[in-house]
């Protein structure tokens, strides 16, 4: 099972012990705090996700989605999910749906989210447009 979470705004994948970003970072990141070397820049038309090389052990942050789709397809599969395609970065209403947090207001640190690899893409085109149309 792959790891997702959040790095800096943009997605950190772990997926059989590799490490991807998806989607552009929002904020600055401490790369070698964040436990990776410096990463060459996302190409949002080319290459809209990158391998990350970690130069420590790194733990995906909670909360942290739990999917069943694993390696680049994992990359590509989350950009067409949650990435916004006109700038390059995450949706933070797209991310929050997926999240759902409770009732409570809180967060759970683990969340199966298999569904999102399974869902099909007509379906989640329907989602996708519908939430990132409202206001």
């Amino acid at each position: 099972m792959a790891n997702v979470g959040r790095l800096a705004g943009a997605i950190l994948a772990e997926t059989h012990g590799e490490y991807f970003l998806v989607g552009a970072t929002k904020e600055p990141c401490d790369w070698a705090a964040a436990g990776f070397h410096v990463p060459g820049g996302l190409d949002d038309a080319q290459q809209p996700f990158l391998k990350l090389s970690p130069c420590r052990s790194v733990e995906v942050p909670a909360p942290r989605l739990r999917l069943a789709v694993e390696g680049q397809q994992l990359g590509r599969l989350l950009v067409r999910r949650l990435v916004i395609t006109r700038n390059g970065s995450v949706s933070e209403r797209l991310w929050r749906l997926v999240v759902s947090v409770d009732e409570g207001g809180t967060e759970e640190a683990e969340i199966d989210a298999r569904w999102l690899g399974e869902i099909p893409d007509p379906v989640w085109d329907i989602v996708r447009e519908a939430i990132l149309r409202c206001i």
